[in-house]
C-alpha cells in the first residue's frame, strides 16, 4: 500500500521532552510508518498507510495536552529518504551561430521550469485552542509572557507558594498543609501529563519524575520544599517555552517579509490585491522603496533591487528586463513591471521557509545517539535514585527521611531534557541562520557532513566562472579598438549566442556606435559576414580566416598565444583585411579566488571538474590556483569523486545542480550554486542562493561552528547534573538546587544555541 505523508503544526513543544512523548505516542497508532518532530520548527511530519486514522493521531496529540493543526497542503506520497533527487536535463547546442571558435563550449543552459509544480505549502502559526481538558495549557508563549495560559499558571503558582509562607508564618500550626495546596496549584496539571504519557507508552516522562519527587517530598515532611520545586519547574518550563519561541521566529519571520498587497494590472487598470491572491503570469507594477510582492521577472524597467533580505546579498543588484526578482526583495529607484512566476505558497520564501522546516525535522547522527542513549539514561536515573534511596538505610542504618530526599534529589537531576535538546537546538538555530545568508542545508546530516568536508570538486562554467563569456581583449591592427568592436558588433546585431551577447554587451558598456547592417549572411562553421558604410565585413573563425590568407605571422602567433590562454578569438575582416581580434572568455567569478583560498586556509582542498577542452580548463586553473580535470563527461565527473572517495577524501560537489547529477549523487554531499531556482532549492543535499564560491567555505565553517556548539551544550548539560548530584549525595544541596539543574541546563543549553543565529560568517 503506498504510504502518504502529513504535516502538521504543534503547539507547546518547548523541549525535546515533549517530541519523544508525542513522537513514542503517535508511533503506537496503527498504519503509522515513521514519525518525525521538530521542537524547533514546531512541526511534525506523519508517514502513514491509507488505513490510518488521522483523527486518532491528532487525539494521541492532543491528551497529551498539546496544540495541534494539519498543515494545508500536507498530504503527499512520501518521498524516499536519505537519497538525492537530481533530474538530468539534455543541453543542446546553440544552432544556427557558429563562429567555429577553438577551445570553446557552447553548451546551452535553458532550463525551462513552467511545468515545475510544488505542493501547496501553508505556513500559518494558528493553534487549535485546547480548553482545559488536561488542565494545563501547551500553548506556545507567544506576545507577552504573562498573558498565555502558562505564564498565569506559573503567576498563579508563585502566589500560591507566596501565600502559604504567610500563612506558615501567622498560623505556624497549618503550615504544612499550607504548602501541600500551594504545591497541588501546579503540580495538578503536571500529574496529568504524567498519566497521560504512561498511557501513550512514555512513563518516565520528567512530568513522572516530577510528580514523584513532589509527592515523595510531602510524604517525607518537606512540603516547602515540594511546593518550591513545583514552582521553579513552571518557571522553568516558562523559559523553555520563551526561549523555543525565539529560535522557533528566526526563521518564520522570514514569512513577514512579503508584502500583504500588490499593485495587479488588469485591463489597463492597476488596483491592489491581497499578494496571496495573485495568479502565476499575473503582471504586477512595483513602485520604488516597495518591497515585491512575488517571485516574478522584469517586463519593463530598471531599478538597483536590496535582495539582503532574502539571500544575504549585501550589494544591491542592478536589474533590468527578463531579470528574475524574488518575492521580499526591496526595489530601489525606478518603477518595475513585473511578470508573477510562483504563486503566493510557492515563492522562494515560502519554500525557503518549509526546507528549513523539513531539514529540522531530519536527525543528524549525534542527535539520534543522545535519542538512543536518553532511552537507557532515564531509566537508569531512576534505578540510581531508588538505589540511594534503599541501600544506605537497609546496609548501613541510615536514616530514611535523608537518604530518600537524596533519592527524590537525583530523579529531578536525571532528567535528560537538556541533553536531548543540546543537539537539535544547535542545528535549528544553525539551519536558519544559514537560510538567512542565502545557505541551505537539508538537515541535521549534511550539516554535521559538511564540517567534515576535506575535498570540494567544483564544476567550472556557472559555477567558478560567470557562466558566460565576456570581452577580455580588442586587438587592433590599423584601426582604434572602439573602431574594431563597433563593427563586430554590427555583425551580431540580432544574434542570441553567447559570443555574440559577449561582443554586443562590451560595446553598450564601452557606449561605441552600432549602425544597422546590410545583406547580412551566416557562414556556417566559419562566422558572419554583411556591409555597413561602404565597407564588406567579415568576422570569422581563426581557420575561416587563415583559409582566406589574410593572417600574417605575427597575427597568427597573437591568437595562438589568446587560445592558450583559454579564450576564443575572432577575427574582424575589413574590405578582405585583417583589422583585428577579439577574444573572449568565460571568466572566473569575482570572489573565486578569496572563495578558494578561504577553503584552502581551513584545510579543505579543492579541484575543478570540467567539460571544457584542457587549454581552456588549465588556463582558467591557472587563473585561480586549483588542481583540474579536463574534457569530462558526467560520468567521468563521477568516476572521479568515486576516486576522491576511495583516497579517503569526504568530497562535496559542487555544481549547477543539473548536468552534474551524477556526481552531485556520488559526492558525501551534494551542493548546488544558484540564485533561488527551483533546482539549487531542491536537488542536492545544499544550495548556495546567491551562488558566490566563498559561501562554500561559509556553510563548511558554519557546520563546524555547530558542532563546537553542540559539544558546549553536551558539556553543559552532563556537567551540571554531574557537580549536583555529587552536592546532593553528600549532602550539601537538596530538591529545589536539583531542579534549577535540570530545567536551568536546558535554558543555558537553548540559549547558547541561540548564538548561532547572530554569528558572523
Amino acid at each position: 500500500m503506498a504510504e502518504s505523508e502529513t504535516r502538521y503544526r504543534v503547539g507547546g513543544m518547548d523541549c525535546a521532552a515533549c517530541a519523544t512523548k508525542i513522537d513514542t505516542a503517535v508511533r503506537r497508532v496503527a498504519g503509522v510508518a515513521d514519525v518525525s518532530v521538530s521542537v524547533m520548527a514546531g512541526t511534525m511530519t506523519v508517514r502513514h498507510d491509507g488505513s490510518s486514522d488521522l483523527k486518532v493521531i491528532e487525539k494521541k496529540v492532543t491528551g497529551l495536552g498539546y496544540s495541534v493543526a494539519p498543515l494545508a497542503g500536507s498530504a503527499a506520497p512520501a518521498r524516499e529518504h536519505g537519497s538525492h533527487h537530481h533530474d538530468d536535463h539534455d543541453h543542446g547546442d546553440h544552432a544556427g551561430h557558429d563562429h567555429g571558435h577553438e577551445g570553446h563550449d557552447h553548451a546551452g543552459h535553458d532550463h525551462d521550469h513552467t511545468n515545475h509544480d510544488h505542493a501547496s505549502h501553508d505556513h500559518d502559526h494558528g493553534e487549535k485552542e485546547i480548553e482545559g481538558l488536561h488542565g494545563h495549557d501547551h500553548a506556545p508563549v507567544a506576545g507577552l509572557w504573562w498573558q498565555s495560559k502558562k505564564g498565569r499558571l506559573t503567576i498563579l503558582s508563585g502566589v500560591a507558594l507566596v501565600v502559604a509562607y504567610a500563612v506558615g508564618h501567622l498560623v505556624p500550626a497549618i503550615a504544612p498543609y499550607a504548602f501541600i495546596v500551594a504545591m497541588l496549584v501546579g503540580l495538578v496539571p503536571i500529574a496529568r501529563r504524567a498519566v497521560m504519557a504512561a498511557l501513550s507508552g512514555t512513563p518516565f516522562s520528567i512530568e513522572m519524575l516530577m510528580t514523584i519527587a513532589a509527592v515523595g517530598a510531602v510524604i517525607i515532611n518537606a512540603g516547602e520544599e515540594a511546593a518550591t520545586v513545583v514552582f521553579l519547574f513552571l518557571v522553568g518550563e516558562l523559559l523553555e517555552g520563551v526561549a523555543a519561541g525565539k529560535a522557533r521566529e528566526s526563521i518564520q519571520s522570514l514569512t513577514a517579509l512579503v508584502p500583504k498587497s500588490a499593485l495587479l494590472e488588469d485591463n489597463g487598470q492597476t488596483r491592489e490585491v491581497p499578494a496571496e491572491s495573485l495568479a502565476v503570469g499575473a503582471t504586477i507594477m512595483v513602485r520604488p522603496g516597495d518591497r515585491i510582492s512575488a517571485d516574478g521577472i522584469i517586463i519593463s524597467g530598471e531599478s538597483a533591487i536590496d535582495e539582503a533580505p532574502v539571500t544575504g546579498e549585501s550589494t544591491p543588484v542592478r536589474k533590468g528586463v527578463d531579470a528574475v526578482v524574488f518575492a521580499g526583495t526591496v526595489n530601489g529607484d525606478a518603477v518595475l513591471r513585473v511578470r508573477v512566476t510562483a504563486a503566493a505558497a510557492d515563492n522562494t520564501i515560502a519554500r525557503v521557509v518549509k526546507l528549513v522546516e523539513e531539514a529540522q525535522e531530519s536527525k543528524a547522527p549525534t542527535e539520534r545517539f543522545i535519542d538512543r542513549f536518553s532511552r537507557y539514561y532515564t531509566p537508569g536515573v531512576v534505578v540510581v535514585a531508588a538505589l540511594v534511596a534503599v541501600v544506605p538505610p537497609l546496609l548501613f542504618a541510615s536514616p530514611w527521611g535523608e537518604w530518600v530526599y537524596k533519592g527524590l534529589a537525583i530523579l529531578l537531576i536525571g532528567c535528560p531534557c537538556a541533553l536531548v535538546i543540546s543537539t537539535p537546538a544547535a542545528i535549528a538555530a544553525s539551519l536558519s541562520s544559514g537560510a538567512r545568508r542565502g545557505l541551505l542545508m537539508k538537515g541535521g546530516a549534511v550539516l554535521e557532513t559538511l564540517g567534515k568536508v576535506t575535498m570540494v570538486a567544483f564544476d567550472k562554467t556557472g559555477t567558478l566562472t560567470e557562466g558566460k563569456p565576456q570581452v577580455t581583449d580588442i586587438i587592433s591592427f590599423g584601426l582604434s579598438e572602439a573602431q574594431v568592436l563597433s563593427r563586430a558588433a554590427v555583425l551580431e546585431q540580432g544574434s542570441s549566442h553567447p559570443l555574440a551577447l559577449a561582443i554586443l554587451n562590451r560595446a553598450k558598456a564601452d557606449g561605441v556606435p552600432v549602425p544597422p547592417a546590410f545583406e547580412l549572411e551566416a557562414l556556417p562553421g566559419k562566422g558572419v559576414s554583411g556591409k555597413v558604410g561602404g565597407e564588406a565585413l567579415d568576422l570569422l573563425s581563426p581557420p575561416a580566416a587563415r583559409e582566406r590568407g589574410t593572417l600574417s605571422a605575427e597575427q597568427d602567433a597573437r591568437i595562438t598565444a589568446l587560445n592558450d590562454e583559454g579564450k576564443s578569438v575572432s577575427v574582424l575582416l575589413v574590405n578582405g583585411v585583417a583589422a583585428g581580434l577579439i577574444a573572449m572568455r568565460d571568466e572566473p567569478r569575482e570572489d573565486a579566488e578569496a572563495g578558494l583560498a578561504a577553503l584552502k586556509s581551513a584545510g579543505v582542498k579543492a579541484m575543478m571538474l570540467t567539460g571544457d577542452n584542457k587549454r581552456t580548463a588549465a588556463a582558467v586553473a591557472g587563473m585561480l590556483g586549483i588542481d583540474w580535470r579536463g574534457e569530462m563527461m558526467p560520468e567521468d565527473k563521477q568516476r572521479v569523486v568515486g576516486e576522491l572517495k576511495r583516497e579517503g577524501f569526504v568530497v562535496a560537489k559542487v555544481g549547477d545542480g543539473i548536468n552534474d547529477a551524477p556526481a552531485l549523487a556520488a559526492a558525501d554531499i551534494g551542493i548546488a550554486m544558484g540564485g533561488g531556482t527551483d533546482v539549487a532549492l531542491e536537488t542536492a543535499d545544499a544550495a548556495v542562493l546567491h551562488g558566490r564560491v566563498g559561501d562554500v567555505a561559509r556553510m563548511i565553517e558554519l557546520s563546524k561552528r555547530t558542532m563546537r556548539n553542540i559539544l558546549q551544550n553536551i558539556t553543559i548539560a552532563l556537567g551540571l547534573k554531574a557537580v549536583f548530584l555529587v552536592t546532593t549525595i553528600a549532602g550539601i544541596t537538596g530538591l529545589w538546587p536539583a531542579i534549577l539543574a535540570d530545567t536551568g541546563a536546558t535554558v543555558l543549553v537553548t540559549i547558547n544555541a541561540l548564538r548561532l543565529l547572530r554569528i558572523k560568517i
